[in-house]
């Protein structure tokens, strides 16, 4: 689905390399959690896959990203742009409309969508957000969770294969970003979207994603099923990233020789509180004490 080979980049502007020498594939139907401390890379990443750069920010590009086998240098942006969708750090500067429905229209109708088919992907896209109440209201009226479902819909209406979230709920409070994930979690088992998000929130990146990345100083230090990934708790602290409380737990539990022979690292991974306390019950359980 997307293929990185060898990726490195260096802003025009810049002396040092903000990506180094990535190679990962993404296969269709991922949900890839991309995590790294600021300045790791992770916007950067993220502009790699969906064209913006090479097509709005310029510097030294050096290996290859395909979607689908087709080199994003070699595509046409607006033919990259309806197959990759793109949500971004700052959400107002990507709405453009004043009613909630105008701003679904205008990537339709600026993307040449047949005029037959334009209001039954206004519904669906809507429904699928579960905000068709919305369709009439007015966008600076709407809260920052509300914000951000209209500006997937107005993507989602567009039915790309690929959905690219440079930290979605950098502004929300935890509950709506919680909302953000369960949404995103629907769109990839339901539609079978493809899923990039970078985020900082390293507890909804571990109950929501299939796979993670973790960034260092534009460098992939470890990438691959979350729970594997996971294992390297050392690794990712040393690359300034705040590991799970659950986590640490388990992990010290193992280290403290609290849990008994026969469990792998894979094992004592717990990615959230429901996790942590059935391992505790049933490791104590196992124990002579």
């Amino acid at each position: 689905m997307i293929e990185i080979q060898e990726l490195t980049f260096k802003y025009s502007s810049a002396k040092t390399n903000a990506l180094e020498n990535l190679s990962l594939h993404i296969e269709k139907g991922d949900f890839v959690g991309v995590i790294g401390e600021s300045g790791a890379g992770k916007t950067t990443f993220c502009n790699c896959i969906n064209g913006l750069i090479p097509y709005h920010y310029t510097g030294d590009f050096y290996g290859s990203v395909k979607i689908e086998g087709q080199d994003t240098f070699e595509v046409d942006s607006g033919k990259l742009a309806l197959k990759v969708g793109s949500v971004f750090q700052d959400i107002e500067s990507q709405l453009v409309s004043y009613f909630v429905e105008d701003e679904i229209l205008f990537g339709l109708e600026n993307f040449g969508v047949p005029a037959e088919e334009i209001e039954g992907r206004i519904t669906s896209a809507l429904d699928a957000l579960g905000i068709g109440e919305l369709r009439h209201r007015e966008v600076a009226s709407l809260s920052g969770g509300q914000k951000q479902k209209v500006v997937i819909a107005a993507i989602l209406a567009l039915e790309p294969d690929v959905l690219v979230l440079d930290e979605p709920t950098g502004e929300l409070d935890p509950a709506s970003s919680v909302q953000i994930f369960e949404l995103l979690k629907k769109l990839n088992e339901e539609k079978g979207i493809t899923i990039v998000v970078a985020e900082q929130k390293i507890m909804l990146l571990c109950e929501y994603v299939k796979k993670l990345m973790v960034l260092e100083k534009g460098t992939c230090v470890h990438y691959g099923e979350i729970r594997s990934t996971l294992t390297h708790q050392k690794e990712m602290e040393e690359a300034g990233i705040n590991c799970p409380r659950v986590l640490t737990l388990t992990t010290k539990m193992a280290e403290e020789g609290l849990v008994p022979a026969g469990y792998s690292k894979e094992d004592c991974i717990c990615i959230n509180a429901q996790e942590a306390a059935t391992f505790v019950k049933k490791v104590m359980g196992g124990l002579n004490v």
